[in-house]
């Protein structure tokens, strides 16, 4: 099996010749004729359509048969129908798009590694994902099955092909450690490396430096300076407004009374990991890089700790 990833010596073959595109009506397979977004800003990230292969028929495992994750490990963790899992970061940087299900309901679960952003989504019927090959504003566009629209992860929405315009509902998702997800869920399910698919190294990180460097991979349509590109923030987006916690902000005054949109909230931080409250339920946020939350809302109120 090939293996597709992003990063470097790749991706930089692949930038100049994606500019040379942007007037095609095409890409990947993908229809673009009546996208809502410019064409020439969907880009291709280097893997074809289902280069990088979404997981289709997860397994998990319980928390104490799991040797493949050390504490500080990053995981995504979902609770839904009373079911709790965590999502290794490990795994899916190699696959993006986790669909799955409870007795009751589809969700999906999606990472792009270029942002950082782990979210999830309630599926309508038995509408699956996979992961196109193309990025607009360096996040993956997601695709579905049955009528293969493109789906912006972090708009949560349809950009393109039959659903366009048609929106996602988001699902809260905890972007935290394995060691911190544990301890406050020991009975939870994990992500097995049993994936489907061979040839994968999930113990190795494709992206290794990635973070900390300060150059993106892939151009962007916004861009703002306030704070190193892959700070960590959670982006918060209520009624129409969009703001964003950053976590050298957070570290600074703990957890906070805010309102975002007209709606109360109550912004928790502990042990490097954020989430928000209303009325005691946990609302749905984005844990990504500061390049990404601005491009996709240049618009965005940015929380400032008070002096001390």
């Amino acid at each position: 099996m090939r293996v597709y990833v992003y990063p470097f010596l790749l991706v930089l073959s692949l930038v100049a010749s994606s500019g040379a595109e942007g007037a095609t009506r095409k890409k990947n397979g993908f229809d673009l004729s009546a996208a809502s977004i410019p064409t020439k800003e969907i880009r291709r990230g280097g893997p074809p359509k289902d280069g990088i292969p979404a997981i289709l028929k997860p397994i998990y495992l319980g928390a104490a048969e799991v040797d493949y994750l050390a504490p500080d490990d990053r995981v995504l963790g979902i609770e839904i129908e009373g079911v709790v899992k965590a999502f290794p970061v490990k795994i899916l940087n190699w696959h993006e798009v986790v669909n799955d299900w409870t007795q009751k309901k589809r969700f999906v679960m999606t990472y792009c590694p270029l942002c950082g952003s782990g979210m999830a989504f309630a599926s309508e019927g038995n509408q699956a994902f996979g992961v196109s090959g193309l990025l607009y504003n360096s996040d993956v566009l997601l695709y579905d099955f049955a009528t293969q629209s493109l789906w912006s992860q972090i708009l949560g929405e349809a950009i393109a092909g039959p659903l366009v315009g048609q929106k996602l509902v988001q699902l809260p998702v905890l972007h935290t450690t394995w060691s911190q997800w544990r301890e406050n869920h020991p009975d939870t399910l994990v992500l097995s490396t049993d994936t489907g698919y061979s040839g994968y190294r999930y113990d190795k990180d494709p992206y290794v430096g990635y973070e900390r460097r300060k150059r993106l991979t892939f151009p962007v349509g916004h861009k703002d300076k306030r704070f190193h590109p892959k700070a960590w923030v959670l982006g918060v987006s209520l009624g129409g407004h969009h703001k964003a916690y950053p976590f050298a902000e957070l570290e600074r005054s703990g957890d906070v009374n805010d309102e975002v949109g007209g709606t109360q909230l109550r912004v928790r931080y502990e042990n490097g990991s954020a989430w928000v409250e209303h009325n005691g339920e946990v609302v749905p946020t984005t844990r990504l890089y500061w390049f990404a939350w601005y491009a996709f809302h240049p618009d965005t109120e940015v929380f400032t700790a008070a002096a001390p």
